[in-house]
């Protein structure tokens, strides 16, 4: 018998998004240097560096759809079946 019906799970928001009171504070504490964060993007910006017109751009217009082409070259023959199997001969029972 497996332990799963006394698995009571886990209370409160472990790893998940932090509290409304969390969220507040940090902006609060970065509020004050926003001034001085947007000074030097327009800095980097002028400066033409790659990772700041990036993220302007992906700030303005959202990133775009990552798309993944996947091909999977898979035939059964590649399998051998009798070693998935655990198979006994007769010759293996006497």
């Amino acid at each position: 018998m497996d332990n799963r019906k006394q698995n009571k799970g886990t209370k409160g928001n472990k790893g998940g998004r932090p509290s409304k009171a969390e969220e507040q504070r940090l902006i609060e504490r970065l509020t004050p240097i926003m001034p001085d964060a947007y000074k030097a993007l327009k800095n980097a910006l002028k400066d033409e560096e790659s990772w700041a017109v990036k993220l302007a751009f992906e700030y303005f217009f959202g990133k775009p759809k990552q798309t993944i082409d996947q091909t999977t070259n898979l035939r059964v023959k590649d399998f051998d079946i009798s070693k998935l199997y655990d198979t006994e001969t007769e010759e293996d029972m006497e």
